[in-house]
């Protein structure tokens, strides 16, 4: 995906996190902190790291300022409510940020914090990138813990082997 203003972007940006916020929406509350094992992100963590990231790294670089992340633990947010709060207010303060940048200024190049040039539409890009891939951890996590999920386009695997030509 190419963009070259601000406004089809932020439309993208919106209806990617509508995905990734309706499966958030399953995470039983007694397992948001659940972990596979030593290391790996909980449900929890993974919401909040992906609000965490885009407002302090990836809306801050946009800006060619440097990234302030702080982290995904608990201590930004505690509780499924509160998790999910803190990723609507993380979408609407970068929504918010993002939003002025013009055409210009998204050709210009922005570092990274793990030191490389890009141009800015390619580093918010890669802020989209990012949410499906941690939205597909969620996904897994769920699956794990025996969660059913929504499909996220509408079918399910089976319906769409089900629907599809025979040969």
């Amino acid at each position: 995906m190419e963009f070259r203003e601000i406004d089809s972007f932020l439309r993208y940006f919106e209806s990617v996190r509508r995905r990734t916020r309706n499966v958030a929406e399953y995470i039983p509350e007694v397992h948001l902190e659940w972990k596979p094992a030593e290391g790996r992100f909980s449900p929890g963590d993974l919401i909040r790291h992906i609000a965490a990231a885009e407002r302090w790294m990836w809306a801050e670089n946009a800006w060619l300022r440097p990234s302030r992340y702080p982290g995904h633990g608990a201590e930004l947010a505690s509780g499924k409510d509160a998790v999910l709060e803190y990723l609507d207010e993380a979408q609407a303060a970068t929504v918010e940020i993002l939003r002025p940048l013009t055409p210009e200024q998204l050709e210009r190049r922005c570092e990274t914090v793990g030191g490389v040039e890009m141009r800015v539409w390619k580093w918010l890009r890669l802020m989209v990138e990012h949410e499906i891939h941690h939205r597909g951890q969620l996904y897994e996590l769920l699956g794990q813990l025996g969660v059913d999920v929504p499909p996220l386009y509408g079918l399910t695997e089976p319906e769409v082997r089900e629907r599809s030509l025979k040969d």
